[in-house]
């Protein structure tokens, strides 16, 4: 791995992060939140996109200041391409354009959901990085598939969810139980104080590897309404144990079909990645499952699992010694293949 300085840049929903990674080792990851998506439940796009404007250039500062770097020891910018939220894409791929042409170096785009993989080769994701080929459990609020990873830019998605992704399931059953958004960590909090076997929801029965989550996400719906009826505080008075039901039932989900992938494809480097690899029932699901089937696991550092600019620096540095480079035409977009 070279020595070179790289500034990642992400802004793909509402966190606006920037990083300063030296060879594979991460000397700043700074992150500005937005609060403002809790009033409503969810990101609104037009208000994530203002505030990634207002935090983009103290966040990038921040994490010179605390990497203590000049910006003329920058090597190269990485920035994310896409997929995401246009605006918000927007304004970080327009932001490290100028950054580029002010500095005279290279601009180096990034796939988001990669990075999210490749996070796993930061220098103190893992104690290991995984070997190649494995598969990655990759899982947000936006995103649920499971990613066969031949190379570090030879993937292929062999499973992926079909409407819902997991992490908006967890976030739209936290509405049905009228919890703050995001309900994922919420609920994951809850859980541990409840009985995961009190309440039974369907489960949905696809080929394959492919997911499902609007089933669940209807189960529950309809089951509390049925409950309410009965006890309007029903809700209140089984809170601990909707939540670790629900919790158990999306992660048998996600790990019946890995399970299969891996008996299937006879690999057992298995990784998780993205922000609900943060989630503490499906880390202890993968860890039964090094005690039981032999796993070598990779489960990445809390601070790698949502939206950051240290995945976005890893790529970045990947490709810089690859020679990739993007030409300072290159647009955001909303949808980018993997």
């Amino acid at each position: 791995m070279s020595d070179s300085i790289i500034l990642g840049i992400e802004s793909s929903c509402d966190d606006t992060s920037a990083a300063i990674i030296k060879g594979n080792s991460i000397l700043s990851n700074i992150a500005a939140n937005q609060a403002i998506h809790k009033e409503y439940g969810g990101v609104v796009p037009e208000l994530a996109s203002r505030a990634h404007q207002q935090n983009i250039i103290p966040v990038v500062e921040k994490s010179l200041t605390k990497a203590n770097i000049q910006q003329n020891a920058i090597s190269a910018i990485g920035f994310t391409r896409g997929p995401g939220l246009l605006g918000s894409l927007l304004v970080g791929t327009s932001f490290a354009k100028s950054l580029a042409m002010s500095l005279d170096v290279p601009l180096i785009e990034v796939n988001h959901l990669q990075a999210h993989i490749l996070a796993h080769f930061i220098e103190d994701a893992n104690p290991m990085p995984p070997k190649f080929p494995f598969l990655c459990l990759t899982v947000s609020g936006g995103h649920t598939m499971i990613v066969l990873v031949k190379d570090y830019f030879e993937m292929e998605i062999i499973g992926k969810t079909t409407d819902d992704a997991a992490g908006e399931a967890f976030d739209k059953i936290g509405k049905i139980f009228d919890l703050d958004y995001p309900a994922g960590p919420i609920i994951d909090k809850l859980a541990k104080e409840g009985n995961p076997d009190a309440f039974k929801f369907n489960k949905p029965k696809l080929e394959q590897y492919d997911y499902s989550f609007s089933g669940i996400k209807t189960s529950v719906l309809y089951f509390i309404q049925k409950e309410v009826k009965k006890d309007p505080d029903f809700i209140k008075n089984n809170i601990n144990d909707l939540c670790a039901s629900v919790q158990k039932s999306i992660i048998e989900i996600l790990m019946n079909k890995l399970e299969k992938a891996a008996k299937d494809l006879n690999i057992n480097e298995m990784a998780i990645a993205g922000g609900v690899s943060a989630n503490s029932a499906l880390r202890k699901a993968m860890q039964d499952n090094h005690d039981k089937l032999g796993w070598n696991i990779y489960i990445p550092k809390f601070e790698y699992t949502t939206d950051n600019a240290a995945m976005i620096a890893m790529v970045a540095q990947l490709k810089f010694e690859r020679g990739e480079f993007t030409d300072l035409r290159t647009g955001a977009t909303a949808k980018y293949d993997l």
